[in-house]
């Protein structure tokens, strides 16, 4: 069994802590010739990590780890250089950017409009205001550090609210104009979803039949099991330090992205604050859902609807998911409650 979990990891010289909690993933043994084989590195600020049944494709596991690098210098906000950082830092200038940079931006600019502004990816000048990425508390008062404000000032988040607004985002051929010259984009609630698709794509090219793609907890099955049986996907029960499952999921050659509010969280003075902010506000999304995963034949749909639904609630991201085809969702509200679409059997 390969067990995710939550660990510390230091990249940069800052401390991120790993959310790999989401999703557990269950394997059973198979055959010597297709025993799994697998790799891990640090990318995206997680742990990723690529198991494939078949000896002889060992190599393609350093290709995804490849193929990881070149996206994280391409996508990443704090990477000097990649296409994003240079949108961010072009002080209101046209940036010439790759074509899988104007694809993902214009898809993640139809997820801002499907939400009417619920999700927006110029969100990024109020998440840096953030830290959610040290020690989590149960309380303000559990020791002198906790007690420090980690809840940013209301006027500084006022401030970076202004400048929140995808409309300010100009696509034309290959350049990206950012028109508001202090605005600053993430494509954080869709990238790995985007990679991951791309690792599969690969893997398919190299005729792997057998494989799980693990991008921190945004999990994408390819094919099914060597003896054609699917993978087992369990999902973790919210806030629940060891782990526990609240229930498991059977997949073959399908994308299982979860998005929750205890992937990265804080308390102060007793009130939960995690990481999925309202464009709106710029305080966290309040709404009854903990948690939300969706399945789908695209890791890059998946990982969007997932962050989109928790935004939406219970009412809307199920009759969103209701609406498109392919698509199956399992919510879990605040009760510890499970809510499937009707194409999931409970």
């Amino acid at each position: 069994m390969l067990y995710m979990f939550y660990k510390k990891i230091r990249i940069r010289h800052f401390s991120f802590l790993c959310s790999v909690l989401l999703l557990t993933l269950f394997l059973t043994s198979c055959s010597h010739v297709y025993s799994p084989i697998s790799k891990t590195g640090l990318y995206f600020d997680t742990v990723i990590t690529i198991t494939i049944y078949d000896k002889e494709k060992e190599a393609c596991l350093d290709e995804c780890m490849r193929l990881a690098q070149k996206y994280e210098n391409i996508f990443s906000p704090t990477l000097k250089g990649s296409d994003i950082w240079n949108i961010n830092h072009s002080n209101g200038q046209p940036v010439p950017v790759s074509d899988e940079t104007i694809y993902l931006i214009e898809t993640a600019l139809s997820y801002c409009e499907l939400t009417d502004g619920a999700i927006d990816l110029t969100i990024n000048t109020v998440s840096e205001l953030w830290d959610f990425h040290g020690t989590k508390t149960t309380s303000s008062t559990n020791s002198p550090k906790d007690s420090i404000s980690r809840v940013p000032e209301k006027a500084s988040i006022a401030e970076a609210l202004s400048h929140v607004d995808y409309h300010n985002l100009i696509i034309e051929g290959n350049t990206v104009t950012l028109t508001d010259p202090n605005a600053s984009i993430s494509l954080g609630f869709i990238a790995k979803g985007y990679i991951a698709d791309k690792m599969k794509e690969y893997l398919v090219s190299q005729k792997v039949e057998s494989a799980i793609i693990n991008l921190g907890g945004n999990l994408l099955a390819v094919g099914s099991k060597p003896d054609n049986s699917p993978f087992q996907f369990g999902i973790q029960k919210p806030f629940d330090e060891q782990g526990a499952l609240i229930t498991k999921v059977s997949v073959s050659d399908i994308s299982a992205v979860s998005s929750g509010v205890y992937e990265r969280y804080f308390y102060e003075n007793d009130v939960l604050y995690h990481h999925i902010l309202n464009p709106k506000t710029g305080y966290p999304v309040q709404s009854e859902l903990l948690g939300v995963t969706i399945l789908s034949d695209s890791s890059t749909t998946g990982d969007a609807l997932s962050t989109t639904c928790l935004v939406l609630g219970l009412e809307d991201g199920m009759l969103l998911i209701e609406s498109l085809d392919g698509i199956e969702a399992i919510f879990i509200t605040d009760d510890y409650s499970l809510h499937y679409t009707t194409g999931i059997e409970p």
